[in-house]
């Protein structure tokens, strides 16, 4: 069981969240990508291997944004239930769920997928870098 946390850590979490969202949601993949580490992984129970590395993370989300965007179609993250856990080397855990809203040009909004997901943060200065996300889709199966 999680214990309780620092609130100075957990509010620096959850703004590190709201900048990483906004800037996935908005398309600007780049620097979306440059919110993990160089050697940054991204997994998902979905794809048999993760994308390693701010290159191979931001192009993949290059060409999400792009085929969105020529559909007219909005996404939006929304992060909650969010638990922040300490480690001693200095890293922080943390585990979540996010729903996906997606929204088409002129349409109604609709939940898009619902997904829990785990991450390693590193410290960088006041915020963090993500080592290690791993994304499990609700509902999907092999």
């Amino acid at each position: 069981m999680t214990t309780a946390v620092d609130t100075g850590l957990y509010q620096r979490v959850q703004q590190f969240y709201a900048v990483q969202m906004r800037l996935l949601d908005e398309g600007r993949a780049e620097e979306w990508a440059d919110t993990f580490t160089e050697d940054g992984e991204f997994g998902q129970d979905r794809r048999p291997a993760p994308r390693q590395g701010r290159a191979e993370i931001g192009g993949r989300l290059r060409k999400a944004a792009d085929a969105l965007a020529a559909r007219g179609v909005v996404r939006r993250h929304w992060l909650g239930m969010l638990a922040v856990e300490p480690q001693p080397d200095g890293t922080v855990t943390t585990r979540y769920y996010a729903l996906v809203i997606e929204t088409p040009a002129g349409g109604q909004s609709a939940l898009h997928l619902s997904t829990a997901a785990d991450d390693v943060l590193v410290p960088d200065g006041d915020t963090f870098l993500v080592r290690r996300r791993y994304v499990v889709h609700d509902g999907w199966t092999p």
